[in-house]
């Protein structure tokens, strides 16, 4: 079993996590978000940290995106009914909204996919000026969630995020923040130091306000909810895309590193 996927640091008030798994391009397990939703829960119980800040170990990626190798496939309803409801990104996602204080994701390098999703629902973003970020599900033959499309939309707006998840592409950092998918974007040698001075004037801030403003924007959130009959023909096609032919061969053109043959089956 993998060991240490998280490292942690607290600054006074400000609490460091790295995702530790560099050997993987900091690649999101499922034991690793398992792991962040229970830090965070004991965080949020102890409510001492006024703010977190989110970053990937090394100096390469802040996260390549979901473990591609445990993305499954030919699944059952009740296997695919299992995962919606204790879906481990999903309750990674979760706890960083519901964490009731600022996060900041510290973009140190590449941010792709579930990656780039988690930065996404960080509350802030920095950003190294060398990273890429990226949501290539379309060239792996998955449907994005809607709750993850949503947050994208909610970021960048609705003509981005339909470039962004249409494309696949990987953006440069300068271009992701003219979408407004980042806040700020700073040479290697600045960015740590920029993204803790702004993480300690939050944390310094008052925490009754902090915990107020962050709930009414998630309430906002989730207050967008989607039909019922919409909602079961999404499953209905994202069911179908995982028992597909095409994301095995997404998968492995991926492992591959080769463009994949898709045929729509």
């Amino acid at each position: 079993m993998e060991q240490n996927l998280l490292l942690t640091e607290k600054r006074e008030r400000v609490f460091m996590i790295n995702f530790n798994r560099p050997e993987r391009r900091n690649a999101l397990s499922p034991l690793l978000l398992f792991q962040l939703s229970e830090l965070l829960g004991h965080l949020k119980k102890e409510d001492e940290i006024r703010c977190v800040v989110l970053r990937g170990a090394g100096d390469k990626a802040f996260s390549s995106g979901y473990d591609i190798t445990a993305i499954p496939t030919n699944v059952s309803p009740e296997v695919l009914e299992a995962l919606r409801k204790k879906n481990p990104l999903e309750t990674a996602l979760e706890a960083i909204m519901d964490f009731p204080y600022p996060v900041i994701a510290m973009i140190n390098g590449m941010a792709f996919g579930a990656g780039c999703e988690v930065a996404v629902t960080c509350d802030i973003r920095i950003c190294v000026d060398t990273a890429r970020l990226g949501m290539p599900p379309a060239k792996l033959g998955v449907i994005y969630l809607p709750a993850g499309i949503m947050r994208l939309v909610n970021v960048v707006g609705l003509a981005n995020a339909k470039e962004i998840f249409f494309t696949g592409r990987y953006f440069s950092a300068s271009r992701a923040k003219e979408m407004g998918l980042i806040h700020y974007v700073f040479p290697a040698v600045q960015l740590e130091s920029f993204t803790d001075e702004m993480a300690q004037e939050i944390s310094g801030n008052a925490p009754l306000s902090l915990k107020g403003m962050k709930r009414i924007i998630n309430a906002c959130f989730k207050h967008q909810k989607m039909d019922p009959e919409d909602m079961t023909t999404i499953e209905m096609l994202i069911a179908q895309a995982f028992n597909s032919e095409d994301l095995k061969e997404g998968q492995k053109a991926f492992l591959e590193k080769r463009k994949p043959v898709f045929k729509g089956r």
